[in-house]
């Protein structure tokens, strides 16, 4: 690329130029290219009214748009036993990280455990923080089968969303 007198000047480029049209005495502006001298008119009004709410639209859609997700930010890792599960008391163990691999702290967590069929009450539970990062809850599977736990989390920053476990296959005794 070539500086100095030479150089690209994008305001050499576009030479504005007023016109009267002969019939209607308005004026309106004209843009001409230097080098091919083509004319480029403005956008009519309709067209610009319809290009703004366009933009607006857009511009809407985005800012109002739900934040990203926090069950991608956070990483469960649970933990069920007896393991394999059998009827009766379980313990559940979740382990809840950030994306940084940093323990996540001060949630709360409220367990569902419903069977995969209809007809059985659900169980419910909720999750104590035993160590940083570390929350148990205790939970009685009433009947063999498979289960669903579904757990319903609420962050320190007040952020909240679900996750399902799926217990498959839990054993008589």
């Amino acid at each position: 690329m070539r500086m100095g007198p030479q150089a690209f000047n994008a305001s050499r480029l576009i030479q504005d130029r007023l016109t009267r049209t002969q019939s209607t005495g308005i004026r309106e502006m004209v843009f001409a290219f230097r080098r091919s001298q083509r004319p480029v008119r403005p956008l009519p009004n309709e067209c610009r009214n319809l290009l703004l709410c366009a933009c607006a639209a857009t511009l809407f859609m985005t800012a109002c748009s739900r934040p990203p997700d926090s069950s991608r930010t956070v990483t469960i890792e649970p933990e069920i036993s007896p393991q394999p599960a059998r009827i009766g008391p379980v313990v559940v163990t979740l382990r809840l990280a950030d994306h940084a691999a940093k323990a996540v702290t001060g949630a709360h967590i409220a367990l569902e455990a419903d069977m995969s069929h209809a007809g059985m009450a659900p169980v419910l539970g909720e999750a104590k923080e035993i160590e940083p990062g570390r929350y148990q809850a205790h939970l009685t599977f009433g009947m063999a089968g498979d289960w669903v736990i579904l757990l319903q989390i609420t962050l320190p920053g007040g952020q909240n969303f679900e996750h399902q476990i799926e217990v498959r296959g839990v054993r008589p005794n």
